[in-house]
């Protein structure tokens, strides 16, 4: 009489069965993540009730002379009030983060003519590459949503035979925010005035150098603020004469698997693909001492020692460094093979980066 088959699971079975739960677990979207977009969609159905419709806001992209990486966010925005001499009131950091995202909208980019249809992600967030023929420089293209007005957005075309770059930090690196304990980060984020902001002293010179002295290097900046002050931020650049450049933020708030987005894996990730897109070109990492700068680029540059210029961090004052929570420094560069120099402001940078030869 033939034996019953087993009933135990063959090695294969509990493979695809593991494979499926990690799966399962990976599509699972994070509670603190489900009730936020729940909250962005009741606020949106209240902004249209009202008789309020989303608008695109367009952040600085790039590209190279056939493709472009066009950034922005579709958000409702509440109206601004004026003064009595027609101004707009101070813009408070709280401001920044008032509009409602709208998401899975659908965003029509035209370039040169030619419409493209593209769709934000569940935050309202419009990150995508798309392929045209450019000449290097600053470039616009447009973009739409649901018919209101057309948005120009500016992206910094680079020339294949650009070999230079520069990747710069923002907080506490060319804005002094005192970033990342939990309270003040709050009160600079949300309270204070954007015209109260004061950048640190001697970077606004430092990186407009190094843009003069390498014609047609792409200027980025690469920060784990959110989205939300990509505004203020651009303002703030252009009232303290810092270089314009592309603007790599993040989205604030909860993904669909942990409470907040990682701040580290966001600057790695856009190093990494910032190496993959022009592979000829090193670039020169500039952040500070008191976050998580100095832990990123000495990985990326161990990972991707060709593509990086040099590492330039800036030291925080003591004073600086307790409201940062500290310092983050790396003492080990033994197995880095470029430059790198550290000094408290934009003006010992610049020294030392002469002396090793970046400028």
């Amino acid at each position: 009489m033939p034996s019953k088959p087993s009933a135990d699971p063959t090695p294969r079975d509990s493979s695809v069965k593991s494979a499926r739960r990690a799966k399962a677990r990976r599509d699972r979207v994070h509670w603190f993540a489900r009730l936020a977009y729940k909250a962005h969609a009741w606020r949106e159905r209240g902004a249209r009730r009202r008789g309020l419709r989303p608008t695109v806001t367009a952040f600085p992209g790039y590209g190279g002379t056939d493709w472009v990486r066009v950034l922005g966010r579709v958000l409702i925005v509440p109206p601004r009030r004026r003064k009595q001499s027609r101004e707009f009131e101070s813009v408070r950091g709280w401001r920044s983060f008032a509009g409602i995202p709208v998401g899975f909208s659908t965003v029509t980019i035209t370039i040169q003519g030619v419409s493209h249809d593209v769709v934000a992600d569940r935050g309202g967030v419009v990150d995508t590459t798309l392929h045209a023929d450019f000449e290097p420089g600053w470039q616009t293209v447009t973009m739409s949503v649901e018919g209101s007005e057309p948005v120009e957005s500016r992206v910094l075309i680079v020339a294949p035979d650009v070999t230079f770059g520069i990747v710069s930090d923002v907080d506490d690196t060319v804005m002094v925010t005192a970033l990342p304990r939990p309270l003040v980060a709050a009160w600079n984020s949300f309270v204070v005035d954007e015209h109260a902001r004061l950048p640190v002293p001697g970077m606004a010179v430092l990186l407009e150098r190094l843009v003069r002295d390498h014609p047609g290097s792409p200027m980025v900046y690469l920060s784990t603020g959110a989205w939300n002050i990509t505004p203020a931020l651009s303002r703030f650049l252009s009232r303290h004469l810092f270089p314009a450049g592309a603007m790599l933020l993040t989205d604030w708030g909860p993904t669909h698997d942990r409470w907040f987005r990682s701040g580290i894996e966001h600057k790695l990730h856009n190093l990494r693909r910032l190496a993959n897109e022009f592979p000829n070109i090193k670039w020169l990492l500039i952040g500070d001492d008191g976050q998580h700068d100095d832990a990123i680029y000495t990985q990326f540059t161990t990972e991707s020692p060709a593509h990086v210029a040099g590492v330039a961090i800036r030291q925080l004052s003591s004073s600086e460094a307790m409201l940062a929570g500290g310092r983050t420094v790396v003492a080990d560069h033994s197995e880095i093979s470029v430059p790198w120099v550290t000094a408290p402001d934009g003006a010992g940078l610049l020294e030392r980066l002469d002396e090793v030869g970046l400028i």
